[in-house]
């Protein structure tokens, strides 16, 4: 059983890495606005960024305390996540409190950026002087991306 572990963690990391086109065959139906590979690469440099200064909120229960509190920050979900009624009401919630968010392709880069070997569907991340910068142009392009009807 011992060594069954290393042979798979082994095997997991010779998988290759799905590109961003084939990461969109997998979104479900309400990962919109979606942000662009571009974005999408800035967001989650962020995140470690973040990640770094303690400054992100993962996972739906404690984003949605959070957003529920009036914290601010950029709320970042995962476009992949099924069942999606599982995170479906996070993105109501940031439109009623005019928090800014964006769908990534996948939970599994989402969980990695933030320093987890687990997926993670929704992660906040809050604005810090360390990466301010980095933040301020992603809340810009986030902001910018059109809101679903």
């Amino acid at each position: 059983m011992a060594r069954e572990k290393p042979e798979a963690a082994a095997e997991a990391e010779a998988a290759p890495e799905l590109s961003y086109r084939e990461q969109l065959e997998f979104l479900n139906p309400i990962a919109q606005p979606l942000a662009s590979r571009k974005l999408t690469r800035k967001l989650l440099k962020c995140i470690r960024k973040a990640t770094k200064q303690k400054q992100i909120r993962r996972g739906v229960k404690e984003v949605q305390k959070f957003i529920n509190k009036g914290e601010k920050g950029i709320t970042v979900l995962a476009g992949d996540t099924l069942p999606i009624d599982v995170y479906c009401h996070i993105p109501i919630m940031c439109e009623d409190r005019s928090l800014p968010y964006a769908y990534v392709p996948s939970k599994t880069d989402l969980g990695l950026a933030a320093g987890s070997k687990r997926p993670t569907c929704v992660i906040m991340i809050k604005p810090h002087k360390e990466y301010q910068e980095a933040y301020d142009e992603c809340l810009e392009e986030v902001s910018a991306l059109p809101l679903p009807l």
